[in-house]
């Protein structure tokens, strides 16, 4: 597959890169909480590449582009602000987990024309034991990666959103390569976070969304109620959004059924108008 790599300047001139394969509309892919855009959908690609031209852009510190000491959410905004905006609309696109970022990026910029959240996180409808875990498992990421361990820091973080049946799926250097984005992931905890979990979420960006957006979620997933949860309060704060569950599919859905998930956006971006053609098999 025939690849190229698009560089955007952020705000703050921090250099956001992301990898270009595909041909058709725009689909910009943007990874979660964890991860970066050189992991976080490769499985995905191939598939999606078919009918779009797709962008896997990493935000700050993360993957090809360039890093500042600032991660706060205001400037991962701007990280995917000034990358969807030198594409140009109509821009599809995709968040996932940790959606705050894409939430502000899909308020502001007029080149996105339809948005999918799959397993995306809204803090403020989580119970408390639902924080007090996701709490406890960036305290044991962060203990593991305070003695220099990267790829044990991804294995105390994995058990908080990959279930048995996925991690029996990854492949062996799943550890190492997404170890590479802990301490981003960690960077973005500690600006971003209070001591009893993250901040409190920016709900009044959901009505400068205009666009058509799918919630997915996965019954097999590690934290069902939460993000059950959570892509219903989306589809009750957006103007034009729907929630759909698939069944069996777990968190780790772009990583280890790639193709599956794929289906879903191609069904979805067609459906709404933003692409020409249906899914092509």
């Amino acid at each position: 597959m025939k690849e190229k790599v698009q560089v955007a300047i952020s705000a703050d001139g921090t250099e956001i890169v992301g990898r270009v394969r595909g041909e058709g509309p725009s689909l910009v892919l943007i990874h979660g909480g964890w991860g970066d855009g050189e992991v976080g959908y490769e499985a995905m690609v191939p598939y999606l590449a078919r009918q779009f031209t797709c962008y896997t852009p990493s935000t700050r510190g993360r993957g090809l582009s360039g890093d500042n000491p600032d991660h706060s959410v205001d400037r991962l905004v701007e990280d995917l602000v000034a990358f969807i905006d030198m594409i140009g609309g109509p821009v599809c696109l995709v968040g996932w987990s940790g959606i705050e970022a894409v939430l502000g990026a899909a308020a502001r910029s007029d080149a996105v024309a339809a948005l999918v959240i799959f397993e995306g996180y809204v803090p403020t409808v989580a119970d408390d034991e639902e924080l007090a875990g996701l709490v406890s498992a960036v305290e044991r990421t962060a203990a593991a990666a305070a003695v220099g361990n990267l790829a044990d820091a991804a294995r105390a973080f994995a058990p908080y959103v990959v279930n048995d049946t996925e991690r029996s799926a990854l492949a062996p250097d799943f550890h190492e390569r997404w170890g590479r984005s802990i301490p981003a992931m960690l960077r973005y905890f500690q600006q971003n976070a209070t001591a009893d979990g993250p901040k409190a979420y920016d709900g009044g960006q959901l009505a400068r969304i205009s666009v058509p957006v799918l919630a997915l979620w996965g019954t097999g997933t590690t934290h069902p109620a939460f993000v059950e949860k959570s892509a219903r309060y989306l589809a009750e704060h957006l103007a034009d959004a729907q929630v759909r569950e698939l069944a069996g599919v777990g968190h780790f859905a772009p990583v280890v059924a790639p193709e599956l998930l794929a289906r879903e956006l191609a069904s979805f971006f067609g459906k709404v108008g933003a692409m020409e053609n249906s899914w092509i098999s």
